[in-house]
């Protein structure tokens, strides 16, 4: 083994990153499964979805405010060169977008049948 290995320290900040996103794309699997499951009766299988979907809900908290912890500058760095924007067409194209898919999906729960 050569004599120049250098160690590497641990980068909290891609730990950090990594986790957020695997956290972030459990989360709507794991919704998804759940809301496959949602007439059955409490089953194992239910149960272990909603454990997934509940403990990648708080790692995701957690990831979250841990990255934005260590971004912290860069973000303020960002909000400080973003003072004289409103909002880009193109955020305001997103947010509407986004909030229209979620709202005329998620209203199927006020037209089922009981």
């Amino acid at each position: 083994m050569s004599e120049n290995v250098i160690k590497k320290s641990f980068n909290k900040r891609a730990f950090t990153s990594t986790a957020l996103l695997t956290s972030g794309i459990f989360l709507p699997f794991s919704g998804l499964m759940i809301h496959i499951l949602q007439f059955e009766k409490l089953t194992l299988e239910g149960h272990f979805w909603m454990s997934v979907h509940d403990i990648s809900g708080i790692l995701f908290v957690i990831f979250s405010i841990l990255h934005i912890s260590f971004n912290w500058k860069a973000l303020i760095s960002y909000a400080k060169k973003s003072k004289n924007v409103v909002i880009s067409k193109e955020a305001l194209i997103a947010i509407i977008l986004v909030i229209t898919i979620v709202g005329l999906i998620s209203s199927h729960a006020f037209h089922i049948n009981k």
